[in-house]
């Protein structure tokens, strides 16, 4: 795939395992710090100073997708300045302005769009609004957040490769609309990670992030394996 980046988002248990997956993923990771995981905020900046200060990129998220998170993640964000940040669709632009405001201007912002049927999509993903799927279309989300900034389309949930054309039909209004980052979410392992990052790629994403959480994990330790790490990363050389 030429001229296309991808970068996974991966979770870590611990700044060691966030340093092994760094290093297993040759650095084309997000480590992804959940807030819902920190009793409060001043915990979560704290660990996620920690992981800055070791030069770990850090993705702030909200923690099993919980939309009621949102106004913590952006003042994390806005107290640490991460690389990335996800966000709820309504939340997005509240949340980009934030980081401009204290100077963050590299920090990327996406928006949580949920696919709904081929062309139609949901933007009902915060914590009142989850309660109606409302669709409307590809290219009406789009729209909306090219209006406002977003950097990024976060996919959610795609079950790994059964959606793959409505995946196909969002990257597509995205880029008309001038977004060309693309995040597909959910279900996606090391044996699904290539086709789903083809998919992206051959509709005009140039950075694609799919995040890869659960199918990692060794149950276990809890720790991220960076050995499947290692491998994941073998299977998307050969796209």
């Amino acid at each position: 795939m030429k001229n296309v980046t991808v970068r996974l988002n991966l979770l870590a248990k611990d700044r060691q395992n966030a340093l092994d997956i760094v290093e297993a993923a040759e650095g084309q990771v997000y480590i992804g710090m959940m807030v819902k995981n920190f009793n409060s905020n001043d915990e979560a900046i704290d660990k996620i100073l920690e992981f800055q200060q070791a030069n770990i990129p850090v993705s702030v998220g909200l923690g099993a997708g919980d939309p009621a998170q949102w106004s913590r993640v952006a003042e994390v964000a806005i107290k640490t300045k991460p690389v990335h940040v996800n966000q709820v669709f309504p939340a997005a632009g509240y949340t980009l302005a934030g980081l401009k405001g204290v100077g963050s201007d590299h920090t990327m912002v996406n928006a949580l769009i949920s696919p709904v049927s081929l062309g139609k999509v949901s933007v009902c993903t915060g914590p009142q609004s989850q309660n109606f799927q409302d669709s409307i279309s590809c290219d009406g989300a789009a729209a909306m957040l090219h209006e406002i900034g977003i950097h990024s389309v976060k996919f959610y949930p795609i079950e790994g490769q059964s959606r793959l054309d409505e995946v196909a039909a969002m990257v597509r209004a995205a880029v008309r609309q001038g977004i060309r980052i693309f995040e597909p979410t959910g279900g996606i392992d090391i044996h699904s990670v290539g086709k789903v990052v083809e998919v992206c790629a051959e509709n005009g994403a140039e950075v694609i992030i799919p995040h890869i959480y659960t199918a990692l994990v060794d149950k276990a330790t809890g720790l991220t394996d960076p050995k499947k790490v290692a491998e994941l990363l073998t299977a998307l050389s050969g796209n």
